[in-house]
């Protein structure tokens, strides 16, 4: 058989290959060129900036010391916790040092501010998040038992801890709001974005959560930036406690006022109910139904719900 044709065939596409190639670097130069001009949005410059990769590898580091034993595969017990628990924390702080430092780093370049020791600022601000993290561990235990009691399909805390998002969530809002807390640019963004991706559940890291807080199922619900939340809170799927509709230079003129709604101790917020507005206070002890809007207070010890719908019975036609 002649192989000639197929010869040819393989000259042909090896060729077109190389004129393709030969082509990139005109691209590269409008590319570059696209970065000069300052009309697109790049980062350019000989200090790095943090990087995304290295904020969830965080995550996850500190996902192994606030549940020692959960996610890792070798056995812990008491003979190797104080040496396996050093390990973590030493590598945990050194790696948030040095992000946190390139955040500060980048917020001081990129605003021409006057040089406040970024590196040294950097380490004081992961190790004051590693001093909280004794009082993290209390609060997620509180978040977990919340989820078991809250939550008859729970067999276990083990069953919570490993595969809930709801407490993942928490979890990663409760580790950035200590980073947002601090002012620490980027990295709490990083992190609550991240869990979002996962969970669909997005909780922003300014907002204020108490203890006991649970979220069930979780999908779609939305927690805007000033939104406070107090104590035992429940709610489930699709729940947005958002800002009311805002103009187009809002962005600017309302960045620092409260702009979401409070809940205050003991409420019950059930799936696809959205609370708006910076006025609005949801009292204790309270229960918003399913699907409801609310854009103003709810006095204490109220029950809210929308009136029972009229369903339509429609016998529907037989094959024959």
């Amino acid at each position: 058989m002649d192989e000639t044709p197929k010869l040819d065939q393989c000259k042909l596409e090896v060729q077109a290959t190389r004129d393709y190639r030969e082509e990139l670097p005109a691209i590269v130069g409008e590319i570059v060129s696209s970065c000069e001009t300052g009309g697109c949005f790049d980062h350019v410059g000989p200090e790095p900036i943090p990087s995304r990769e290295a904020v969830i590898k965080i995550v996850h580091q500190a996902l192994r010391i606030l549940y020692p034993g959960y996610f890792i595969r070798k056995r812990l017990d008491r003979v190797n916790l104080e040496y396996y628990l050093g390990q973590e924390t030493t590598s945990f702080f050194d790696a948030l040092a040095e992000q946190v430092t390139l955040a500060m780093r980048h917020e001081c370049l990129r605003h021409d501010l006057a040089c406040v020791h970024c590196e040294d600022l950097g380490q004081q601000a992961a190790f004051q998040f590693m001093q909280r993290l004794p009082a993290l561990r209390l609060i997620l235990a509180t978040d977990v038992r919340a989820a078991y009691e809250g939550d008859p399909a729970a067999r276990s805390f083990d069953e919570i801890i490993f595969s809930y998002p709801g407490l993942f969530a928490v979890t990663v809002y409760r580790i950035a709001h200590e980073l947002w807390h601090q002012k620490v640019s980027l990295i709490p963004r990083i992190m609550s974005e991240y869990a979002h991706s996962l969970t669909g559940i997005d909780i922003h890291p300014g907002a204020h959560i108490g203890e006991s807080f649970f979220i069930d199922h979780g999908t779609g619900v939305v927690i805007g930036e000033t939104t406070n939340i107090g104590r035992n809170v429940r709610i489930y799927q699709g729940v947005t406690l958002g800002a009311l509709s805002l103009p187009r230079d809002a962005g600017e003129r309302l960045r620092d006022q409260k702009r979401h709604p409070t809940i205050e101790n003991d409420v019950i917020i059930y799936s696809g109910a959205t609370i708006l507005g910076g006025g609005t206070v949801i009292g204790a002890r309270s229960v918003i139904g399913g699907n409801v809007w609310i854009t103003e207070s709810v006095p204490p010890d109220t029950k809210v719900f929308l009136k029972r719908p009229e369903l339509v019975f429609k016998e529907a036609p037989r094959d024959r």
